[in-house]
């Protein structure tokens, strides 16, 4: 961290300090709270902007001048925009909204923000900023336009927030009936991709599911291969204080394992929990917290049922 933030966020614990008069062990333990968090927002922030120029760059360089379409709520603002010729910038931003809204709830009020702030950016940078148009080639312009789309959706994803509301409304409505998170994104793709055989033409219906392939393909690769939900195994010397932040601080439960060190047969305590892929990066930031060298293992899981994980709403 560069020695200008270090400052700033020294003398702001230090007013706090203070002010409140905290004593010096919870003083340190503030300090290096406040240094993770501040180095998980820049990392975070930077993510969610190259999220949005990449995004940016799929609709304005390959899918808006060959009127070419996606899934999610890209797709439905597309459409709109089609029909009613209300600039897509406007629709980006109103389309999400709901879905942001929802995200409150369901999600975490951190999350909602970062989201507002990234679609907001998301709308400008599609109504300003000037992207070269690529290629004509109608094939191309679903791969490519799918890829840096996607690209984009998943980097503000691994940033902390979207820019695409349908997992917010995916992750709600699982919790409300027996499909999965993948099923109802699904589900709605398929009626995104009706209305446009039936707005546009059947060709660009098929080019749009092809888009869509492409960019969920790589929504998946840059969150490293993550589908709905994520199983992290923790293993660290500081296990309780991991497993206090899992409950108290994202609002998830977790199980203990009891095993041994391979080398020693020292006795460890493992933690594992089950978390969606858009609690990651609140995740990584409380382990960091607590032990920056705790050894993490993660693997994809399609699905869960029972326990906390559908019964609490995201922190």
């Amino acid at each position: 961290m560069k020695p200008i933030f270090q400052y700033i966020i020294l003398e702001i614990i230090k007013l706090k300090k203070k002010k409140e008069k905290l004593p010096s062990k919870q003083f340190e333990e503030e300090m290096k709270d406040a240094k993770v968090e501040f180095t998980h927002l820049i990392s975070d922030s930077f993510l969610i902007l190259l999220g949005i120029l990449s995004a940016g760059f799929g609709l304005k360089g390959f899918l808006l001048p060959n009127m070419f379409i996606d899934g999610g709520v890209i797709g439905i603002s597309l459409i709109i925009a089609e029909l009613t010729k209300i600039p897509l910038s406007v629709l980006i931003f109103a389309v999400n909204l709901p879905f942001i809204i929802l995200g409150v709830s369901s999600i975490s009020r951190e999350f909602a923000l970062k989201s507002i702030i990234a679609i907001t950016l998301l709308a400008v940078t599609v109504h300003f900023m000037p992207f070269p148009i690529i290629t004509e080639d109608k094939l191309l312009i679903a791969v490519f336009g799918g890829f840096f789309l996607g690209l984009g959706i998943g980097l503000a994803i691994r940033g902390g927030s979207v820019i695409d509301g349908t997992e917010v409304l995916a992750v709600f409505v699982s919790r409300k009936i027996s499909l999965t998170i993948g099923d109802v994104i699904l589900i709605l793709n398929i009626l995104i991709f009706g209305v446009a055989a039936y707005v546009f033409t059947i060709e660009i219906s098929l080019y749009a599911m092809l888009t869509y392939l492409a960019a969920s393909k790589t929504v998946d690769f840059v969150v490293s291969g993550i589908e709905e939900y994520v199983g992290v195994t923790i293993i660290s010397d500081k296990n309780e204080e991991i497993r206090l932040a899992i409950i108290e601080k994202l609002g998830r439960g977790c199980t203990i394992y009891f095993g041994k060190r391979g080398q020693s047969l020292e006795e460890i305590e493992v933690v594992y929990t089950l978390v969606t892929r858009l609690e990651l990066a609140k995740l990584y930031t409380e382990i960091d917290k607590i032990d920056e060298d705790a050894f993490i293992i993660m693997h994809s899981i399609k699905d869960a049922k029972g326990g906390m994980i559908k019964k609490r709403p995201l922190k």
